[in-house]
């Protein structure tokens, strides 16, 4: 049975990305280990002993040389510019995983990288699909909302990394979907750049996971450049659906991304608005995040990475089944009532059982 070339590039990104970070973390955890770099316990954190941080480092060697091997630049737009993104937020997240950044350093650095893309490699969003009768948009309206897509998508990724595995398997799972969707329609070099992060990530989740003698967490370092990727990844796989006369064309396409990222979407809106509601600032951080309230109930990090995972496989289930036959209002509204009540279930059960103890 032959492979075809774009195959073997695929497997080989996904290979090579995953013996990266294998080989890598148990060096990077003795460096931790020696300079101290550990992510210390706290009132928020859901760890109890020191843990050594930095896993954002093998991530993005994992990532940055797989794709560099197996992609053909000249077959991608952008790709230098990708890269060079992915590099500035790399040492935005290492900085803050040594020293600890200033939340507003840290969201222009974000706004830097996702102007590199934007500005530079012309990486933007185009169209809105006809959502409010919407086509087409102007370069500064393109500008602008790219930009806000990228930032928000990169900070809310960044907020879902509280409990061992839940990063690593909300990024397998997203960057699987469009990854397969790309390939599904002949987009090899975006496969491949999922690929590559996908085998960066499997690896360093068993190191997360079951990890004991080298066990690590990924930090700001990888869970910014996960985000900038999934980004990227949504602003492509809306502007191949403008075409509606591709094959596996899909008509509502951004209220699919907003679907497919769900978890780290739903689940930072609600925060703001608790955090809006109650006067606390965006940027004071909190356990109102919906891994902390499973985790109040009493369930373990894998038993909650295990939920929010399946919950996550649903959504982009329902709205790749749904996205052939209704509007993007009509989706959205679906999968947002849909999120409105499952979010629901957990702080209802704690009520429950709180007014039961009383």
């Amino acid at each position: 049975m032959s492979v075809d070339n774009n195959t073997f590039h695929i497997i080989a990104s996904f290979i090579s990305a995953f013996i990266i970070v294998w080989i890598s973390v148990p060096s990077i955890v003795i460096v931790a280990k020696t300079k101290h770099l550990f992510d210390e316990p706290e009132e928020r954190s859901s760890h109890k002993t020191n843990v050594p941080i930095l896993g954002g480092l093998a991530i993005f060697a994992g990532f940055i040389l797989s794709s560099n091997l197996w992609i053909n630049p000249e077959q991608i737009q952008g790709f230098q510019h990708i890269i060079a993104a992915t590099v500035i937020l790399f040492f935005v997240g290492i900085k803050d995983d040594i020293l600890v950044t200033a939340p507003f350093t840290k969201l222009a650095g974000q706004l830097i990288a996702a102007l590199v893309i934007v500005m530079l490699g012309d990486i933007r969003l185009t169209s809105l699909h006809g959502f409010f009768g919407i086509e087409g948009i102007n370069y500064f309206w393109s500008f602008i909302i790219s930009i806000l897509t990228i930032l928000a998508i990169i900070n809310g990724f960044n907020f879902i990394d509280g409990i061992d595995g839940l990063s690593a398997s909300i990024g397998i799972i997203t960057l699987g979907a469009f990854g397969y969707w790309f390939f599904s329609v002949g987009e090899f070099q975006y496969t491949i750049l999922s690929v590559s992060m996908i085998g960066a990530l499997f690896a360093f989740f068993l190191y997360n996971v079951f990890g004991e003698k080298n066990k690590i967490f990924m930090g700001d370092t990888g869970s910014l450049i996960i985000g900038l990727l999934l980004s990227i990844m949504v602003i492509h796989f809306n502007e191949m659906n403008i075409d509606k006369s591709r094959i596996f064309s899909i008509y509502p396409a951004p209220a699919v991304s907003f679907g497919v990222l769900i978890i780290p979407l739903f689940d930072t809106l609600r925060v703001v608005f608790i955090r809006l509601f109650t006067g606390k600032s965006f940027l004071e951080p909190d356990k109102n995040h919906l891994h902390h309230q499973l985790l109040e109930l009493g369930l373990s990090h894998m038993q909650v990475t295990m939920i929010i995972s399946v919950v996550n496989v649903f959504f982009i289930y329902l709205v790749f089944s749904l996205s052939s036959f209704i509007s993007i209002r009509r989706l959205l509204l679906i999968i947002l009532i849909i999120a409105l009540l499952l979010s629901y279930i957990p702080p209802l059960i704690l009520w429950r059982r709180g007014k039961h103890e009383k």
